[in-house]
């Protein structure tokens, strides 16, 4: 039987040691707007401001608790401290050489009017134009089951005043992950990133990458410049790998490993990965990677196929949590809950690790109630799971904040109902 009340408690002492450990350096008032939108966010599995203060079961009114986080997220600009501080939370769980996964997404609001600083952007969802903001994450791996843990986000708007380009926001990611990760981790990007600046920046400061390049990309062969489409017609894939998707279908590829170097930076070799068998037009990947092994082909193609795992992520971001139904209005209050969301799934990254070895991870999944059991993203198992324990709880973290003001014990003492004081007994 499922002790829904020990799950409660401890899930509520893990959701304050970890805002303790990422709010190191903040006021009080800062701490607490952590603590409550990390714990209500959990418990309502919503951004939205009144479904968090229902969460809270605070003595006040709710409109009380709605204007006081409200408050709190307008004045809110200590989002890289946070970040800083989560990072050194999460770093433990994943290799000295992590896959990092760099994407580009958008927060889609077409029916609002009185957002701050709304921008054009493209929609993925239904490939048209529409008003919103722009979302850049970056993700790591993790060391064991390979989840996506965020260790970059921003929310910007191409209409502020200090926005200078797409080109520039990746950049000014891409110095994050600089600051923070050696250069042996390999950063994987979609076609998205096809582009010089992309690739200057990577071999100037000699960091791995994984680029997946356009069909228009001109390369250099055997020093002549080529398309690099007709390139890979040459080759007919010396390699072979077998592998299942995400769907479980069974996948054979071929691929070929090609030395070239690009037009616009020559001198400077690159290694070409063709992989056959994904689609009628063959896989191109550009990567700094350099090997004679006859595995090279095999890994490159390996890691940027992880690169699906983001994908997952920002569904499980939009649809688990309705993130692009905030109803913050200011941009300052939209950064602040897309940080403390990030890192709230962050700690879910950290819950996943343990899944095969810790009793109370495999309790909160259970709890989820899975019908075809639990899944390779586990995120979704979690996420239900711990809000099924926490409706059940009759109160919030009051108790966590204001230690001094918990209310005694009312269960009955044995030594009182018999009316002998515990300091005489044991006198006798």
């Amino acid at each position: 039987m499922i002790n829904y009340s020990r799950l409660s408690y401890q899930l509520k002492r893990e959701i304050k040691k970890f805002t303790d450990k990422i709010s190191k350096g903040l006021s009080r008032p800062k701490y607490k707007l952590i603590f409550q939108m990390l714990y209500g966010m959990l418990e309502s599995q919503s951004t939205h401001l009144s479904s968090i203060s229902r969460a809270l079961k605070e003595d006040i009114t709710l409109k009380k608790t709605i204007d006081r986080l409200s408050r709190g997220l307008r004045t809110f600009n200590e989002n890289g401290l946070v970040m800083e501080n989560y990072l050194n939370t999460v770093k433990s769980n994943m290799k000295d050489a992590p896959v990092l996964i760099v994407d580009n997404s958008d927060i889609s609001k077409p029916y609002s009017q009185a957002l701050d600083s709304l921008c054009q952007v493209h929609d993925g969802s239904t490939g048209g134009i529409t008003t919103g903001y722009h979302l850049l994450e970056i993700t790591a791996l993790t060391r064991g089951h390979k989840m996506p843990v965020p260790v970059y986000t921003k929310v910007y708007s191409s209409t502020e005043q200090d926005y200078i380009s797409e080109d520039e926001e990746v950049l000014e990611g891409l110095r994050h992950l600089s600051r923070h990760f050696g250069r042996s981790a390999i950063r994987t990007l979609d076609r998205g990133y096809d582009a010089c600046v992309y690739y200057k920046y990577f071999l100037k400061n000699r960091e791995n990458f994984i680029i997946r390049a356009k069909k228009n990309r001109d390369v250099r062969y055997k020093g002549k410049t080529i398309n690099i489409l007709e390139l890979t017609k040459r080759f007919k894939g010396r390699y072979r790998i077998v592998f299942k998707d995400r769907k479980g279908k069974r996948i054979e590829c071929k691929m070929s490993a090609i030395p070239v170097s690009l037009p616009s930076i020559p001198g400077r070799s690159l290694t070409l990965v063709v992989v056959y068998g994904l689609g009628e037009t063959p896989m191109m990947l550009l990567s700094s990677l350099m090997s004679s092994d006859s595995r090279l082909a095999e890994a490159v193609t390996k890691v940027y196929l992880m690169r699906w795992r983001i994908e997952e992520y920002y569904r499980f971001k939009k649809q688990q949590f309705g993130f692009e139904d905030f109803r913050v209005r200011s941009l300052v209050s939209i950064r602040a809950v897309n940080t403390m969301l990030t890192v709230l799934i962050g700690l879910l990254g950290m819950f996943s690790e343990k899944q095969d070895k810790d009793l109370f991870i495999l309790e909160i999944i259970e709890c989820s109630k899975r019908i075809y059991g639990k899944s390779k993203f586990i995120y979704y198992a979690l996420g239900d799971g711990i809000y099924n324990i926490l409706r059940k709880t009759r109160e919030g973290i009051k108790a966590f904040l204001y230690p001094e003001k918990i209310p005694p014990s009312q269960q009955l003492d044995i030594f009182k109902s018999f009316g002998i004081k515990e300091s005489e007994l044991y006198a006798k």
